[in-house]
């Protein structure tokens, strides 16, 4: 029934490998640390060793870029919420008319 399935995800995983990839990163590590990560790219079924430290490395960068994120809202949301409340800004026209609003409808009940 599904037998184009196969040959769907074969074209979806090979347009990975037409992304133009004109960077290189050179590190230096330890033959043991080397030993570990040829160990761990072969029990994660990656079929090259650069595949898996940079889909490794890539998970861990973005994990940390969204932490770092979700960091930088939470403070500037907790900036603008001291700001509101214990800030010294007047109410606009807006507020003001809620208010009266409020106020006629809370005094009629």
């Amino acid at each position: 029934m599904y037998d184009y399935l196969p040959y769907i995800c074969k074209k979806l995983n090979g347009m990975d490998a037409q992304i133009n990839k004109d960077e290189r990163i050179v590190i230096r590590i330890s033959s043991h640390d080397k030993q570990v990560f040829k160990k761990a790219q072969q029990l994660s079924g990656d079929k090259s060793f650069s595949s898996f430290i940079v889909r490794i490395v890539k998970k861990q960068a973005e994990k940390i870029v969204a932490q770092n994120d979700r960091i930088i809202a939470s403070e500037r949301d907790r900036a603008a919420f001291f700001e509101a409340v214990f800030g010294n800004g007047k109410p606009n026209s807006n507020l003001l008319k809620a208010a009266e609003k409020y106020k006629s409808q809370t005094d009629t009940e």
